[in-house]
């Protein structure tokens, strides 16, 4: 199937090997050193573009965490923006350090997978210069992304803002109880950049 210019322009931005380390340098107290891997796989591909993503303290590479699937769709008309829908593994552990790795993919299926009803973004596309955009990814209003992990519900606010050297990442941790965020881009994003292309 072909899929339409600004489907393939957000997978090729999103798709890479990012690092955040000048940010980490410049203010340590707030933002650890993280590798972000956001690698091609070869699920739903009828009619989208499906990535894995996994980050690793640059201290602990070994230790990946934060395994998920996003699936970049083009909306229901020629005019509707892009969405990103995201599924959990049922198996985190099994698929640890694909992005590094990228060889464990190839046994991915997508029984192995539960979809995430809540976690969906809405990307809107602005054009920063002839064939380069700047896509930003929000969550649409009144929808919450839960999961249960270690048999305990998470809630998480998920977006972004993407162009073809940069991802900032705006996600966050949030106390269901308190509505406040308890990790992750508390003080703003986290700024990545690309380091390399997949």
């Amino acid at each position: 199937m072909s899929f339409a210019p600004n489907l393939i322009a957000l997978g090729e931005y999103l798709a890479g090997k990012f690092d955040n380390q000048e940010q980490a340098l410049a203010d340590a107290a707030w933002f650890v050193h993280l590798h972000l891997w956001q690698r091609p796989v070869d699920l739903f591909s009828e009619d989208s573009i499906t990535l894995f993503a996994e980050q690793a303290n640059i201290v602990n590479l070994d230790h990946p965490y934060r395994q998920r699937i996003m699936r970049l769709m083009s909306g229901s008309g020629s005019d509707t923006p892009l969405q990103i829908q995201y599924y959990m593994f049922k198996d985190p552990g099994a698929f640890s350090g694909a992005g590094q790795n990228p060889a464990v993919l190839k046994t991915l299926t997508v029984d192995q997978l539960d979809l995430l009803p809540g976690c969906i973004l809405t990307v809107n596309q602005e054009t920063i210069a002839e064939h380069s955009y700047k896509f930003t990814a929000t969550q649409p209003p009144n929808t919450r992304c839960c999961f249960t992990y270690l048999n305990q519900i998470v809630q998480v606010s998920l977006g972004f803002e993407a162009t073809a050297t940069q991802f900032h990442s705006y996600d966050k941790g949030i106390d269901s109880d308190t509505g406040k965020a308890t990790w992750g881009a508390i003080l703003g994003p986290y700024r990545y950049t690309k380091r390399e292309q997949y």
